[in-house]
């Protein structure tokens, strides 16, 4: 089994910048991705970012591509997003998955973004 814990939510203005992180723990050796999801009020999940456990490649959706960072520590098991120029339509809960490539088998809680004046 996988645990994961996001951190790093909060409140910033449009255009602002954050840093959410996951910190994965457990059996995290069957894991072959790690990926960040978010859900935005009354709307469904969006995939927003993958990372190859083994460092090989980094995937965004493109509604974030030139704007969020994802990166993947697969030594210390944890996973980074770096949000810049974000618009209130990034306005959603964040969590953390972990799985096969294109699984999300694991979940964390979630963290909150908000953007707003």
């Amino acid at each position: 089994e996988v645990q994961l814990a996001e951190s790093g939510g909060g409140l910033v203005q449009p255009g602002g910048s954050l840093r959410l992180s996951c910190a994965a723990s457990g059996d995290t050796s069957s894991s072959a991705a790690m990926s960040w999801v978010r859900q935005a009020p009354v709307k469904g999940l969006e995939w927003v970012a993958l990372c190859n456990s083994a460092g090989e490649g980094t995937w965004y959706a493109d509604s974030v591509k030139g704007r969020f960072t994802a990166s993947i520590d697969s030594a210390k098991s944890t996973l980074s997003l770096g949000l810049n120029s974000l618009t209130t339509e990034d306005t959603a809960i964040y969590y953390c998955t972990s799985g096969g490539i294109w699984t999300f088998d694991h979940w964390g809680q979630g963290t909150l973004v908000t953007v707003s004046s």
